[in-house]
């Protein structure tokens, strides 16, 4: 990993949700290269174990905690064993979360569902619910759990993950995108609330990228793109997915003295996705 500038965090303890996951062990690993000792959640703890084998085998200090950020109980105990470990916490990157695949239209619009078809009017509003208490609930409930160690502590940050459905839903997955718009309205309400605390709160809305768990959403057997895939390109000024490394730059930048007066924002990094009205 090729971080796009560093900043020093020797010191400071950064908790990570989802840490295992995707996004989640990129930006432990890249917390870890500026010096944070980084803790990475994650429903099981050998989950995180290659990443915290990345990061001490790249001369860091990490550790891989087990947490169900649906579950207080969970967060309790994790954070006691962090607290236990290293005596504070400075840094909270909420990266759980996630579409649920059962949650999913499979049609954007409903005039395209064929007879018999799942459509919005047959949906097990269940998986919509699983899908919000995910995203939502598993950041503000992590928020509330790890918020009290950081209230007065050095450089004390809050990293939320949203999403480009925050700002304009997205078709065939109304659940997600109603989620992340409450992502987005919690991290303003939390920057508001913790802002004299010596707590910054802000988030991160990534585009579309490129990920071995998206590519057959995205592009046939043969490597040409699916018509949804085309869809994205077009909407996106700069014509391409990102790389998900570009997502760092946003991170380090959000949690840098550089952005010291910056709180309640929520960062799209989407090749101009969110900008585009498609004219």
């Amino acid at each position: 990993m090729n971080l796009p500038f560093s900043i020093d965090l020797s010191g400071q303890v950064a908790v990570v949700t989802g840490g295992s996951g995707v996004i989640g062990g990129m930006f432990s690993r890249a917390l870890g290269k500026c010096g944070a000792k980084v803790a990475v959640l994650g429903r099981k703890a050998e989950n995180g174990k290659p990443v915290v084998d990345d990061i001490i085998a790249g001369g860091g200090e990490a550790i891989a905690v087990a947490a169900n950020v649906l579950d207080k109980e969970s967060l309790e105990a994790a954070k006691k064993e962090i607290l236990d470990k290293w005596g504070k916490i400075n840094i909270l990157v909420n990266c759980a979360g996630g579409a649920v695949k059962s949650a999913e239209i499979p049609q954007d619009q409903f005039c395209d569902a064929e007879e018999g078809m799942l459509n919005f009017f047959t949906t097990d509003m269940e998986n919509i619910k699983r899908e919000l208490d995910l995203n939502l609930m598993g950041t503000m409930l992590p928020t509330q759990i790890f918020g009290s160690a950081l209230v007065n502590s050095e450089n004390a940050n809050i990293i939320n993950i949203s999403s480009m459905g925050a700002f304009s839903p997205l078709t065939r997955i109304p659940g997600y995108s109603a989620a992340k718009a409450a992502v987005s309205n919690f991290t303003g309400w939390a920057a508001t609330y913790f802002a004299k605390s010596g707590i910054r709160v802000n988030a991160i809305a990534p585009g579309f990228f490129q990920t071995t768990q998206n590519h057959a959403l995205h592009f046939n057997p043969d490597g040409t793109p699916t018509p949804r895939s085309k869809k994205i390109i077009d909407s996106t000024p700069m014509g391409k997915y990102g790389d998900p490394e570009n997502l760092i730059g946003g991170l380090l930048y959000l949690l840098s003295p550089a952005s010291s007066f910056v709180t309640g924002v929520v960062l799209p990094i989407d090749g101009g996705f969110t900008s585009y009205s498609g004219v």
